[in-house]
């Protein structure tokens, strides 16, 4: 992520280009780029952007580099059902808003549960798909705390078809990932997706 210069009121300067850019989207979708209410909106969406896509300023991995050994024997399921995200598509810029529910079997540590919610914050605040960004969660997981499975769950509404196209409201998707033990173990897979609501 390119580094972002902030101004003596605290706030992200924004490049002229960058304010460039939002007018010329604005007077092409047919509006005044000169009326009072646009005047200061090429700043304002500039920079919810770049809180929209604050995930490329960081590693969701660094979430998961504390873990805890001493867990009184605990060897079952973790997990943390229906986080709330949302994201931007990469191909129309909409949202997507939706949950996610995260969950992984511990070989011999554990992270903190809020750790998990930070992992997914971390890949949706980027442009994405919602099938990389479930793939992504899954995988930092996987490698970062080695555990016996894995199993990622996302149910999302996508602004591109909810607003434009189709134009279909209410219409949720589903994408899962499942490692280890709950992609290669029957009764596993069906816990899992049991505890999920699945």
């Amino acid at each position: 992520m390119t580094k972002v210069e902030v101004g003596a009121d605290g706030k992200p300067v924004v490049p002229d280009n960058v304010l460039d850019a939002v007018r010329t989207l604005i007077g092409w979708a047919g509006d005044d780029v000169t009326r009072e209410g646009l005047l200061d909106t090429p700043k304002r969406v500039a920079r919810a952007w770049l809180e929209y896509c604050q995930g490329y300023a960081e590693d969701p991995a660094i979430h998961l580099s504390r873990t805890f050994e001493e867990v009184g024997g605990y060897d079952e399921i973790v997990m943390l059902r229906d986080i709330p995200f949302q994201s931007h598509c990469e191909h129309h810029m909409a949202p997507i808003t939706g949950k996610a529910s995260i969950a992984y079997l511990p070989k011999d540590r554990v992270v903190g549960i809020s750790k998990l919610a930070r992992v997914l914050n971390g890949y949706a605040r980027r442009l994405q798909v919602q099938e990389r960004l479930t793939a992504e969660v899954a995988k930092c997981i996987w490698d970062n705390l080695q555990p016996h499975g894995v199993a990622v769950v996302i149910d999302a509404q996508h602004g591109c078809m909810t607003g434009r196209g189709v134009r279909t409201p209410g219409v949720g998707m589903v994408t899962s990932r499942l490692l280890g033990c709950f992609l290669e173990d029957e009764r596993s897979r069906k816990e899992v997706l049991a505890l999920m609501g699945y």
